[in-house]
């Protein structure tokens, strides 16, 4: 890393492994990363309010480490709490679906009873759950040989600080002990901004694939690219000064359901008037006109005689 001494190290959970946040204090840097693993906790009594960008509450509890060299801030995110909790709800049902099977399986004549075949199973069910079968514990009656199932329960007891107990729920963790939850919860989302920009770049604006074989026509490729870049900031800058926050994404679906038509018409004297204009405009995208100050009609009406 060429970064100097003491500077501040952003990372996401992918690479804030405990060897490279290790690594990073050896070496005098500052860090800034996802916890990665270890128990959810929030205590909502000792949080604080936080508003993001777009207008979304969320609420951060800062704490201190026993040692004091780091702090720790647990945040709850409603929106990620929803998705989460439909997650759990899908692959809980899932998986008891699983075991079900299995369980009528050994009332039928040729169904499999091996009782290491039946682990086998229940294990590949397990891979499948995305940490959902933690809260299971599963019982398999053997006969008299131990090799034969006879029936199969099943019993349910949530694990305490995971997602199915604590959704919508993470962690920060940084060495910089003395800033405030609001700037080390902002310093951090700057990483989520750039990511959506290179996500941006590479698929709504078109930086990726790159066909050219020349250098020169790549370079004017990306430069292209990044200028269409600064254009939707800007445009995206003012319609959310006016309330409008919608992604690149859905702004272009908006767009796109204008048209620019030409109608002719053939006049006695056998001459044609070709007449071109644009479709009216949807209130949904009428509202994106008037927060940018753009006319409804772009072009206005152009008129030919041929």
């Amino acid at each position: 890393m060429s970064a100097p001494p003491a500077a501040l190290v952003v990372m996401d959970a992918g690479i804030a492994s405990e060897a490279n946040v290790a690594w990073l204090v050896e070496h005098g840097y500052r860090y800034l990363v996802v916890r990665r693993g270890g128990a959810r906790e929030f205590d909502e009594t000792r949080a604080i309010a936080i508003e993001t960008s777009s207008g979304v509450k969320l609420r951060v509890q800062k704490e201190l480490s026993a040692d004091g060299k780091e702090v720790r801030l647990n945040c709850h995110s409603a929106g990620r709490e929803s998705k989460e909790t439909a997650m759990v709800r899908r692959f809980t049902q899932a998986f008891e679906e699983g075991l079900q099977k299995i369980a009528e399986g050994l009332k039928k004549p040729r169904a499999e009873k091996r009782h290491d075949k039946l682990l086998e199973r229940i294990g590949r069910l397990k891979q499948k759950s995305r940490g959902a079968s933690q809260h299971y514990k599963v019982n398999l009656l053997t006969d008299e040989s131990a090799k034969t199932v006879t029936a199969l329960s099943w019993e349910k007891s949530l694990v305490a600080g995971t997602m199915a107990t604590h959704p919508g729920v993470y962690c920060l963790r940084s060495n910089e002990t003395t800033w405030d939850e609001q700037r080390l919860w902002r310093t951090y989302t700057m990483l989520t901004d750039i990511e959506s920009v290179f996500r941006s770049l590479k698929g709504e604006l078109g930086l990726r694939p790159v066909f050219h074989s020349k250098e020169n026509r790549s370079d004017g490729h990306l430069f292209i690219t990044v200028l269409a870049y600064q254009c939707v900031q800007v445009a995206r800058k003012q319609l959310r000064a006016a309330g409008i926050n919608e992604s690149w994404t859905e702004l272009r679906r908006t767009l796109s359901v204008q048209r620019r038509v030409t109608a002719s018409l053939r006049r006695k004297d056998g001459r044609t008037v070709h007449v071109r204009k644009c479709t009216q405009a949807e209130p949904a995208l009428m509202e994106i006109y008037t927060a940018l100050g753009v006319h409804s009609t772009p072009g206005g009406i152009k008129k030919l005689i041929s």
